[in-house]
């Protein structure tokens, strides 16, 4: 017969070793991700866009998506509930438009085709698919903001996405 100890039976874990950062980001890159730009619009009405790769779908009734945004963005107040923003998921095509939104620049909408929705959030054409949102509710957890999108509307288009992996853009093999 086996015999727990306390933590063995709440589930609890030992205290961690120091966790070295490059280490973790290096397993972490290890789980191959789509990459978005998350458009929206600030109070002022100046157009915004980051390159993200945090996106998960979270639920379906309610429609709910989920990404993350760093605390340190100058585009965090963009986001706050109520906001309506868009999901651009990009096809293997757009690579350097996901490295034109992830570089901090004056105008990252600079020669970059668009269209606004009807709540005037930016829709990047040629994207694989489109999903607009309203911010449902945020969370800080650690040094991002958990941002909730309620699914408004949505759109796809025929193609073949756009992987990161391993720290770098990727294709899907056949």
């Amino acid at each position: 017969m086996t015999t727990l100890t306390a933590s063995q039976r709440t589930n609890e874990m030992p205290a961690p070793e120091a966790i070295d950062g490059r280490a973790l980001r290096d397993t972490l890159g290890r789980f191959a991700t789509g990459v978005t730009i998350v458009t929206a619009r600030t109070e002022d009405g100046a157009p915004v866009g980051i390159t993200a790769n945090s996106f998960s779908s979270l639920s379906l009734d309610p429609p709910l998506i989920l990404w993350s945004l760093a605390l340190k963005s100058p585009s965090l107040a963009a986001f706050a509930e109520g906001r309506a923003f868009a999901v651009n998921i990009l096809g293997h095509h757009q690579d350097a438009l996901a490295m034109q939104f992830a570089r901090p620049s004056d105008d990252k909408f600079e020669g970059v085709a668009q269209r606004d929705n009807a709540a005037g959030v930016p829709l990047l054409e040629g994207a694989l698919a489109r999903l607009e949102c309203r911010v449902e509710f945020t969370r800080v957890a650690g040094d991002h903001l958990l941002i909730v999108g309620r699914v408004q509307a949505f759109a796809t288009e025929e193609g073949e996405p756009l992987l990161f992996y391993q720290g770098g853009f990727q294709r899907l093999s056949a």
